[in-house]
């Protein structure tokens, strides 16, 4: 078993300078090794903190490195599919930014591939590693909540600048696909429940992309309701009520960069629990997390299945709206 597996980093995207980058240069067990891009201004900013790292001046040039054992693919969201097909063509295992593709019976491919080369290709899906949200599914399962009865969540920012892809109809942008993939596979990650259906979908669109939207759902046994935006000042808040108790999570996407990750649990005797989580990286725990199952083949904890569950219900949402 080897003891370190080598990471590439395919494109020169500022998320992968600020966050993930440095996530994989920190974590043990794993190694930067290689950047592709054609943009040499670009690379500087990954060389400012791993002088070492190899920068190839293709995407084609990492895939062919026999080096690199894991490819990590911050692409605009329309090039997720295409470049992490190739990765797996190549041989190399693939962590893909979310959303991993505009529709769900794209992932159908993904998987075929994943299994037929026998590499592990996931969902770069942060907030399962990070353990405020292990302790918020654990006290769920647990019953602290009793039945579960609503779940309601919001997540928004404001960004209006016309050249972000986040704000580019033809690459994939808009809020539903960049943050709801947050809102609604969250909800799903801590009850293990998809949604029967979407009942309400209200959405504001600017140039093609959704920069606001209101969605009601219903799952097996509880309601849903939910906003993201991304014309309105940041905000963050995941909230699960039962008939027995209510579970707040009060930073629950980025942890420490909104506020402080707290799990508040709430009962009608009193009995209240907030525990705080300060000090961890989950992007650093995901590459651990991701290079552990590389080395071991142990179960990664989130996997394409469940990362086409969160794509399924984005599909429906934009059905209904």
């Amino acid at each position: 078993m080897q003891d370190i597996v080598n990471w590439g980093i395919l494109g020169a995207a500022n998320f992968a300078r600020q966050h993930m980058g440095p996530a994989v240069h920190a974590a043990k067990g794993a190694r930067l090794a290689a950047l592709g891009t054609s943009n040499v201004e670009k690379a500087a900013g990954f060389l400012d903190f791993c002088p070492d790292l190899k920068v190839h001046n293709s995407y084609e040039g990492l895939l062919d490195d026999p080096d690199i054992d894991v490819v990590y693919v911050p692409l605009p969201n329309h090039l997720h599919v295409e470049w992490a097909l190739k990765a797996i063509a190549a041989g190399k295992h693939v962590l893909i930014e979310k959303p991993v593709a505009m529709k769900a019976d794209e992932i159908d491919g993904l998987i075929s591939a994943r299994d037929t080369a026998g590499v592990l290709a996931a969902e770069a899906y942060m907030i399962v590693h990070h353990p405020q949200w292990q302790r918020a599914k654990a006290l769920y399962q647990d019953g602290a909540l009793g039945k579960l009865v609503h779940v309601d969540g919001a997540f928004s920012y404001f960004n209006d600048d016309a050249n972000n892809i986040r704000n580019q109809a033809g690459a994939g942008g808009g809020g539903i696909r960049d943050i709801g993939v947050y809102t609604y596979g969250s909800a799903m990650y801590l009850t293990d429940q998809e949604p029967d259906s979407i009942r309400h979908a209200n959405i504001t669109w600017e140039n093609e992309v959704d920069v606001f939207a209101h969605v009601s759902a219903d799952f097996p046994g509880f309601s849903y309701s939910a906003y993201t935006s991304t014309r309105m000042a940041v905000r963050q808040e995941m909230v699960f009520h039962g008939d027995k108790g209510v579970l707040r999570i009060s930073a629950p996407f980025n942890a420490e960069l909104y506020a402080e990750p707290k799990v508040e649990l709430y009962r009608p005797d009193a009995t209240d629990i907030v525990e705080r989580f300060n000090g961890v990286n989950q992007y650093v725990n995901q590459v651990e997390n991701f290079s552990h199952s590389v080395r071991t083949g142990e179960p990664y904890a989130w996997t394409l299945e469940d990362a086409q569950k969160t794509q399924r219900m984005i599909d429906m949402v934009f059905a209904v709206a």
